[in-house]
């Protein structure tokens, strides 16, 4: 009688913990379980979430320009970011809006790519991007972002909007208002960046936006070439990168597509400037930059296992008659070269920031896109509590 007492108590306090797990999902309860069975649950780490609202009507060419200058810039802040001793997961979002070749009963609006680590698509997808005519609604495509992304929900996640434009901030049948409001309601700072005099960007209302959300307003001259600093050091990293590029190990049926779209970006990054190819490959050297999906390198960091699941026909042809053995101290080396070369790219970057930051006091610090937005990611980042090396 006693042991079926005692049965029946422990599936009662089974089923009564079992409807307790999950109800609570808070980072709270997973804690406690991990601490329980550290195999149980694997926890998430926090997120800084971008997306990035361009206007690509007839006038906006000279911003689509600066987005693909300072793309690698804008990551590179990113990645200097830390909370509580640990990087987050970077990812990225850009729609584009205001072109009249975009359907009109959407606003207009096109979301080119979702949130998403893959940053060689951005890249990809920004120089797809072309401009045409326009009508610009802002609170449109705002609402947009803020209803289709996938944004976090941790509380140190830093969920960013940045709406780039040069017409009215309250055209449209949306309201602006009432789309930052949402935006903030789920922690969401919009950030405005008004093409034209900072004067112009009040009366249009660019300002009133940022102000209701909490945000920063600038404005800039998207017309203005981008003036970049040549350093010393550029030429070793663009070296280091380009011998890096051969560490790559594709696999499966997208590794040699996805392999080649990113020799492809660091042509359209070279294309742009040597400086821009320089901050691209900071920014490959990188934690944040990883490919899983087609690397077979950095498959093997996410699954050890990853060469018992990987048929012998998704290597490249070079690897498919080697042994398992064979194809793993093979991976492993292209691993210790990649370490190596992203250990001597981080060196010289630092020297490179040094020199950059030297040069800069020099002059007026260039009010580009690039700029605006990395003041306001480091200052939201100071308010989220997460601190900032530039060593990194």
């Amino acid at each position: 009688m006693k042991r079926s007492i005692t049965m029946a108590g422990l599936l009662l306090i089974t089923s009564l913990c079992f409807a307790g797990c999950k109800q609570d999902s808070s980072p709270d309860s997973a804690l406690t379980l991990a601490q329980t069975d550290p195999q149980a649950v694997t926890a998430p780490s926090n997120k800084i979430q971008v997306a990035l609202l361009l206007d690509t009507s007839n006038s906006m060419d000279g911003l689509i320009e600066q987005a693909k200058s300072r793309l690698w810039n804008i990551v590179n802040t990113l990645t200097t970011l830390k909370y509580e001793g640990q990087s987050p997961e970077i990812q990225i979002a850009l729609y584009e809006y205001g072109n009249d070749g975009l359907d009109a009963s959407g606003n207009y609006i096109r979301q080119v790519a979702p949130l998403t680590t893959d940053l060689d698509v951005i890249s990809e997808k920004l120089f797809t991007l072309k401009t045409n005519g326009g009508s610009e609604y802002c609170g449109a495509v705002i609402q947009e972002a803020t209803q289709k992304l996938l944004w976090g929900n941790r509380p140190a996640d830093m969920k960013l909007v940045y709406i780039a434009g040069n017409e009215g901030f309250n055209q449209g049948r949306i309201s602006y208002k009432e789309a930052i409001s949402d935006a903030f309601k789920k922690e969401i700072f919009v950030n405005t960046i008004y093409c034209g005099s900072q004067r112009e960007g009040v009366e249009l209302l660019w300002k009133d936006g940022a102000d209701i959300a909490k945000g920063k307003y600038f404005n800039i001259d998207s017309n203005r070439a981008i003036e970049y600093i040549d350093t010393p050091y550029d030429d070793r990293i663009s070296e280091c990168n380009k011998r890096m590029n051969d560490t790559y190990v594709n696999y499966g049926a997208q590794g040699d597509y996805k392999k080649g779209k990113q020799l492809e970006q660091d042509s359209n990054a070279e294309v742009i400037s040597k400086a821009n190819y320089t901050e691209r490959a900071v920014s490959k050297s990188k934690k944040v930059y990883k490919n899983d999906s087609w690397d077979l390198v950095d498959k093997v960091k996410e699954d050890k296992d990853a060469f018992k699941k990987i048929k012998k026909e998704e290597l490249p042809k070079e690897l498919q008659n080697k042994s398992t053995a064979e194809v793993e101290a093979y991976v492993k080396q292209k691993a210790t070269d990649r370490e190596k070369l992203q250990k001597e790219i981080g060196e010289l970057a630092k020297k490179r920031q040094e020199y950059i930051d030297t040069e800069a006091k020099k002059s007026k610090k260039q009010d580009d896109l690039g700029n605006a937005i990395a003041v306001s990611i480091e200052g939201l980042a100071k308010q989220k509590g997460y601190t900032i090396d530039k060593t990194l």
